[in-house]
């Protein structure tokens, strides 16, 4: 099997790669039948040079290639017609601003492969980026909380080499004795804690956190059920808030009221109740100073996020009164940093750690006739046809949705 590796062409500029160098002499060490070849790029965070003493080609021409894979979006005029690719399309919930590129890719009879449909028997995804946007995210978190007032100064997580060297950067600040509240345990509700913890700040329970004062910063990582109730007052668990998402109302305003730094690592499902509403900001009672939305989920459950920022321009201030966009300095802001592609501030570390998750997870695929489904269930289009699991998209593709 021929794969490989694309240049990232999409604006502005992403550096990061699914496989380093080393990846990719791992991969071949398993998997002697696969071989490599590299697209020249002058962005990525591996140079060609590496990949050239690894002993892989790097070449302009990827013709001979059966599998192509990438990161982002590949633009419409790149894509090679009758090949398979793996990348980030961004359009399996139908959004509107990549409805030509799934067109292309069925126009172009490519067998293509989402990486968010790759996933487990479970339903849950095998890879991605998330425990890095996690780790950056938190960084910039308090990065943020420095600049609000000026009390210290963090240099941008994406002039750093690696997250050793954001704990570093973080080991020389001082915090006073602030709460912070983390929503999410999965991969990037998990990532931030690793930050938390690097910095060796104390983690509390929800009912120390809600109920006691302290004398250092303290954080609390909370799940679903710690911020959202059921309507009838029943105490059920957590698969029926995923069943039945409706039945609950939010219930993080008690976190809201004695918390100053909030760090937004969830994943927001449809139906699910927001986690603070424009009334809620607006009330006496809400306390949050900061806000790092990870999650990112513009006029969604964090209802401070009202657009993306950026890693040029990360932060912004949200004005509770109007639910505008203020300066952040300005005293009466509620501090937003809402980066939606915090990964890429990180390229090294998260290239190479999507590549252990690519070759754990799909590589053996293509070697062990997909025993365990995992190139069936995230194939999206075949034969120039969407699949049936992904026929929900037809609408979409034809203009009607």
């Amino acid at each position: 099997m021929k794969f490989g590796i694309i240049k990232e062409r999409k604006n502005p500029p992403d550096r990061r790669v699914v496989f380093s160098p080393n990846g990719l002499k791992n991969t071949i060490s398993k998997f002697p039948k696969a071989s490599f070849t590299v697209e020249n790029s002058d962005i990525r965070v591996f140079e060609d040079a590496s990949y050239t003493a690894a002993g892989f080609e790097v070449t302009n021409d990827m013709s001979h290639c059966d599998v192509l894979l990438g990161v982002k979006e590949v633009p419409i005029e790149a894509l090679v017609p009758n090949k398979k690719y793996f990348f980030f399309s961004h359009t399996i919930k139908k959004q509107p601003y990549n409805r030509n590129l799934l067109r292309a890719i069925l126009e172009k009879n490519i067998e293509f492969y989402d990486h968010e449909t790759i996933v487990g028997s479970r339903g849950f995804r095998l890879i991605g980026f998330g425990r890095y946007a996690g780790i950056v995210g938190a960084y910039n978190a308090f990065r943020a909380w420095g600049l609000r007032d000026d009390s210290f100064f963090l240099p941008k997580a994406e002039t750093l080499s690696d997250q050793h060297a954001l704990e570093v950067q973080l080991s020389k600040i001082k915090l006073p004795n602030i709460k912070i509240v983390l929503t999410g345990n999965g991969k990037v509700g998990n990532g931030a804690k690793e930050i938390l913890d690097a910095m060796k700040i104390k983690e509390v329970t929800v009912d120390e956190y809600l109920n006691n004062e302290f004398r250092e910063p303290v954080y609390v990582q909370i799940d679903v059920l710690d911020y959202n109730k059921r309507k009838d007052g029943d105490d059920l668990d957590k698969n029926d808030f995923y069943k039945n998402p409706e039945e609950y109302v939010g219930d993080f305003m008690k976190f809201a009221e004695v918390s100053d730094l909030y760090i937004a690592g969830h994943f927001y499902g449809d139906g699910a109740p927001f986690i603070y509403t424009k009334e809620d900001v607006r009330s006496k009672g809400f306390n949050i100073k900061v806000v790092a939305d990870i999650s990112c989920d513009i006029d969604g459950p964090v209802a401070s996020t009202i657009k993306a920022s950026t890693i040029a321009d990360p932060i912004y201030g949200y004005d509770p009164q109007t639910g505008l966009e203020i300066d952040y300095k300005d005293p009466k802001a509620i501090v937003v940093m809402a980066v939606d592609n915090l990964p890429c501030e990180l390229p090294k570390d998260a290239s190479e750690g999507f590549g252990e998750m690519f070759l754990e997870h799909v590589i053996p695929a293509f070697f062990n006739d997909d025993i365990d489904g995992v190139l069936e269930k995230a194939r999206m289009t075949k034969d120039g046809k969407l699949t049936k699991s992904f026929s929900y998209l037809q609408a979409y593709v034809d203009g009607k949705e």
